[in-house]
């Protein structure tokens, strides 16, 4: 079985696709998909998709989208002639709730922690080429929002989310491996969109002024500080951190062999990425 969530669910059995299209099994379909091996307790389910206040019927309920997932599974096993499994032994009932068997198929988001872990490993090694081409490949895997066509309960919501701070923290340390191999102008374009994506993310915000810095664009990259400041002040009450502030200050000097490093403005990325994720946090860095 083959799952992808990093943007529109798609779960295929043998090439074949089983993801319905009514909301409520997709629904369940997508929360086994994201504890793919694992048990997901009957609660669980019944929470992620009634909320506190779930109906009388809805084991029963929940008990008849299994059924026609199964169904799903069922018509895909059909096309092979040697296949022995059911579709009971891939989407199992154990006690207690329900597991999705992958049976060492692909599931993308555990193939973009695999790929991530090698590009951070190769940042900590000082290894710039071969981290940014790493967790470039890592990205990669992103089609869009994780789970764009599914409307999430209060756990999807949450697993959602992990994924984007996931996603942004290799985005973060892929533009930092790129700004210490001296690709700054080719880096400008694409954090124009994120920092306008972004809009307290101070992170990205001190890559696009370093990368603008040291493209000759001196004023644009204070520019971009006086934005940020003016967007956190009034909407926040909060200043730039301590590192962006230094960033700054350095950039006022005119120096730009002396200029701050990126990886000092981008220290802690894991605490941007989760701030940014939400859009209307600032990221604390020192």
């Amino acid at each position: 079985m083959d799952i992808e969530v990093l943007g529109a669910l798609s779960v295929r059995e043998n090439g074949v696709s089983i993801t319905p299209t009514a909301p409520k099994p997709r629904h369940v379909l997508a929360l086994l998909a994201l504890h793919a091996d694992q048990v997901v307790p009957v609660a669980v389910l019944i929470e992620e998709l009634w909320g506190q206040t779930p109906p009388r019927s809805a084991r029963t309920t929940l008990q008849t989208y299994i059924l026609q997932l199964r169904e799903l599974i069922a018509g895909a096993l059909s096309r092979d002639e040697n296949e022995r499994c059911s579709a009971k032994d891939i989407l199992a009932t154990l006690p207690g709730g329900y597991r999705l068997e992958t049976r060492g198929g692909t599931v993308d988001y555990r193939e973009f922690e695999r790929r991530a872990g090698a590009g951070y490993r190769a940042m900590d090694a000082e290894d710039y080429n071969g981290a940014a081409r790493r967790l470039a490949d890592a990205l990669s895997l992103w089609t869009g929002p994780a789970l764009t066509d599914v409307q999430p309960g209060s756990r999807i919501d949450m697993e959602a989310k992990r994924l984007e701070e996931a996603r942004l923290c290799a985005l973060d340390q892929r533009i930092e491996a790129d700004l210490r191999l001296g690709r700054h102008r080719e880096l400008l374009s694409e954090l124009t969109v994120l920092v306008n994506q972004f809009r307290m993310h101070e992170s990205l915000h001190g890559q696009f002024m370093l990368a603008l810095h040291r493209s000759g664009r001196r004023g644009e990259a204070l520019n971009v500080y006086q934005r940020l400041r003016t967007t956190l002040v009034s909407e926040l009450g909060l200043e730039p951190s301590a590192a962006l502030s230094r960033l700054q200050r350095s950039i006022l000097m005119a120096h730009p062999e002396t200029a701050a490093p990126a990886g000092a403005v981008a220290a802690g990325t894991a605490a941007a990425a989760a701030a940014a994720s939400g859009g209307r946090l600032v990221a604390r860095v020192n």
